[in-house]
């Protein structure tokens, strides 16, 4: 079948590599080079370098409403459009264009968490399984038809970062078969059913971490946030970074309160203490907990927000 591809990050690759093997992918659609890092080089997206290694022609507008990229774009004669993680409004104009419509990979169980933070909300939520949705874009934001869902057990100690490149390889399986059941015309979609929740893009604001509420919380709050935006809390009005943390059972030392236990750096909670393991103080790069607290006379305190 005839497809366009349209995606952007790292997540989106193993898609694109997959499809490529399975269908015919005649352009790619990503978003334009963008600056990165501190010299600000402009850089193209993950899926702009695997689209020139594929020798696929690439296209990456800054809008899709310009009817000139709406011509460069139908002029490809697509059957379907495969989307994961692209990042531009598409307007109806094109979603009309290929026969089977624009179909996208969607990291959640449809119609739960729609929007652009779907595993770090399932995460930090915690949730007990993560998932992947197929569905048919239409107007609404993630409103449209699903053809299947994939569920997987969350593995309690996983970040979102990690849950994100597990679901890309799994997902680019879940599109690519349902690319085939479309291509042979067994495909069958259906409206979204339960309960509808909502995964906005999470901000710095969304990362800082209230020592007051619960580990199960302080945890799932952490590892949703990890590696972006990146979880936090203040030690004298100065933020310090936070990877990982583990639950353990015993409960000795207060909200916000950090101390060297043995040789762990344990912090208290709203109800048991949990483990840090890396922290990066301001301005300094990632180091182990307690080398952080030995540097303090090993014993801190987070700042605590009433609960």
């Amino acid at each position: 079948m005839r497809i366009i591809f349209a995606g952007t990050p790292e997540t989106s690759v193993p898609a694109l590599r997959l499809l490529a093997e399975r269908h015919e992918v005649v352009a790619v659609l990503t978003r334009a080079p963008a600056p990165v890092g501190r010299k600000r080089v402009l850089t193209p997206s993950p899926v702009q370098v695997v689209a020139e290694e594929l020798g696929v022609p690439v296209l990456s507008p800054s809008t899709l409403k310009d009817p000139q990229v709406q011509a460069q774009i139908a002029a490809y004669v697509p059957e379907a459009v495969a989307v994961v993680a692209y990042g531009l409004i598409i307007p109806q104009a094109l979603l009309d264009v290929p026969v089977h419509g624009w179909i996208n990979l969607h990291f959640s169980a449809l119609p739960r968490w729609r929007g652009a933070a779907p595993v770090q909300y399932s995460i930090i939520s915690g949730d007990p399984q993560i998932a992947t949705a197929t569905f048919r874009i239409e107007a609404g934001l993630d409103t449209g038809d699903v053809f299947s869902i994939e569920t997987f057990p969350r593995d309690p100690s996983m970040t979102a970062g990690e849950a994100l490149n597990m679901l890309a390889v799994s997902g680019a399986e879940h599109l690519a078969r349902t690319l085939d059941e479309l291509a042979a015309g067994t495909a069958v979609a259906s409206p979204q059913e339960g309960e509808v929740t909502h995964a906005p893009q999470l901000t710095s604001a969304n990362a800082h971490v209230n020592f007051a509420r619960p580990a199960t919380e302080v945890v799932n709050l952490i590892l949703g946030t990890t590696p972006a935006p990146g979880a936090w809390a203040t030690v004298g009005g100065t933020r310090v970074k936070l990877g990982p943390v583990l639950a353990i059972e015993s409960t000795s030392l207060a909200p916000g309160e950090v101390a060297l236990v043995g040789k762990k750096a344990l912090a208290g909670t709203g109800t048991t203490d949990v483990e840090l393991t890396q922290v990066a103080p301001a301005g300094k790069k990632h180091m182990p907990a307690a080398d952080w607290l030995r540097g303090l006379s090993g014993r801190t305190q987070f700042e605590v927000k009433d609960v």
